[in-house]
């Protein structure tokens, strides 16, 4: 079956090339056992890719079932997935199959699977691994064969790094991973999906087809889509219903696409960089640091100033008076006026009183290092208590596991 027709048989619209690579690989991975995990954001139509998977693979004639991990309460996900025997809690009243002994031989989709509690990401790993699985209340080892393929919109790296989710669990489900691209990167297809959706709601509301003028067009294109294709189609319906005029212009547009809602603020990227993983906390390290250098060397020609009872070189800036002043009251109280001198005709005079002779201080430099930093921090957090890793990786906001590693990597004994 090639990729078009796929495409056709599933409703897929479009023609960028990372969609076709997304569904090419599905169609690759599909004969075959392996685990699939899909990534993508929240609206990119990343519930058809396992259906494609399940159709094109031997086990097209078993059970197809899907699971939204993120809207089953913690409490009773356990025996939805594996089951329960009669008597195991309060409600259950009689025994009940689970998902995964339901799906035997054939597929089990587990989408938004980054929310699943821990515990059962434990369990999950087991099924991965052996095929084995327990109901709740028994102890009875029970197999399966469902193929799983999972999909998430979160960062799992991330999740990792929160102790939020199982690195082991992330490995054994990422044997294949399938990357869903975004709206705003398949720009070709936006308007594509907008006729589409246009003659859909054309024939579900018995009325004439919205077109768009090239303005209009263009403005669709163009726009970010945070919520992707469900919000264009969202948009679409909208307008299919609202306007009464079936062209539509580029004025018309704007009242229904909402205000760019992505921040042109930089963002804090939890990237790998030279030098190490910089994260918001040590961003924020970096910056303090920095300041207290400009605070330091401000200090330094404030006490040579004093010292040597002169006035301020010619090129400071007048902008920084207000600075020195404060700085000069830090310092000491006088007896003599100090002239703050700025290239003007009428210099600055700031009474202020200086001792005889004030001692001049070497002042250290901060060290700029986040690696030193972050030793430091660790260290102190260990010593804070005693040497017990866990409170100190919750003191430090870390994961014991990422607190292990650093030990060995700053060798602290």
């Amino acid at each position: 079956m090639t990729i078009q027709e796929i495409k056709n048989r599933f409703g897929i619209i479009g023609s960028s090339p990372s969609l076709d690579r997304a569904i090419d690989i599905a169609k690759q991975v599909a004969p075959t056992d392996l685990t699939v995990l899909i990534t993508g954001e929240s609206g990119t139509g990343k519930e058809v890719f396992p259906q494609i998977i399940h159709a094109l693979s031997a086990r097209k004639h078993g059970q197809y079932i899907a699971v939204n991990c993120g809207a089953i309460p913690e409490g009773t996900i356990d025996s939805e997935l594996f089951g329960h025997e009669k008597g195991s809690f309060t409600s259950a009243h009689e025994a009940r199959k689970g998902y995964f002994e339901v799906a035997n031989g054939g597929t089990i989709f587990l989408d938004e699977v980054a929310e699943m509690p821990l515990a059962t990401q434990a369990r999950l790993l087991r099924v991965l691994e052996t095929g084995e699985f327990i109901k709740v209340g028994s102890s009875k080892v029970l197999k399966t064969d469902a193929r799983v393929v999972a999909a998430t919109n979160v960062n799992i790296q991330q999740a990792i790094e929160k102790g939020k989710f199982r690195e082991d669990l992330y490995y054994r489900l990422n044997t294949v991973p399938i990357n869903v691209p975004p709206l705003r990167e398949r720009k070709q297809d936006i308007f594509l999906l907008f006729r589409k959706f246009a003659s859909d709601f054309s024939t579900k509301y018995r009325m004439p087809t919205i077109k768009l003028d090239t303005e209009a067009e263009g403005l669709l294109s163009n726009y970010y889509f945070q919520g992707n294709v469900r919000q264009l189609k969202n948009i679409t319906e909208q307008i299919s219903v609202i306007e009464k005029q079936r062209d539509i212009t580029a004025d018309i547009m704007r009242t229904y696409l909402p205000q760019q809602q992505v921040s042109q603020l930089p963002m804090v990227m939890n990237n790998s960089v030279q030098g190490g993983d910089f994260s918001e906390r040590d961003l924020l390290y970096k910056v303090l640091f920095d300041m207290k250098k400009d605070l330091t060397d401000l200090k330094k020609i404030v006490v040579d100033l004093i010292e040597n009872d002169n006035q301020l070189n010619q090129d400071f800036l007048p902008e920084n008076a207000q600075i020195i002043k404060k700085l000069y009251q830090e310092v000491g109280t006088a007896e003599s006026p100090i002239q703050l001198g700025y290239n003007t005709s009428t210099p600055t005079t700031v009474v202020q009183k200086v001792p005889e002779k004030i001692p001049v201080q070497e002042v250290e430099e901060a060290n700029l290092s986040l690696q030193g930093v972050e030793e430091d921090m660790i260290r102190k957090a260990l010593e804070k208590y005693k040497g017990k890793r866990k409170k100190a990786a919750k003191e430090l906001g870390i994961s014991e596991r990422t607190l292990y590693r650093k030990i060995t990597e700053y060798d602290i004994k």
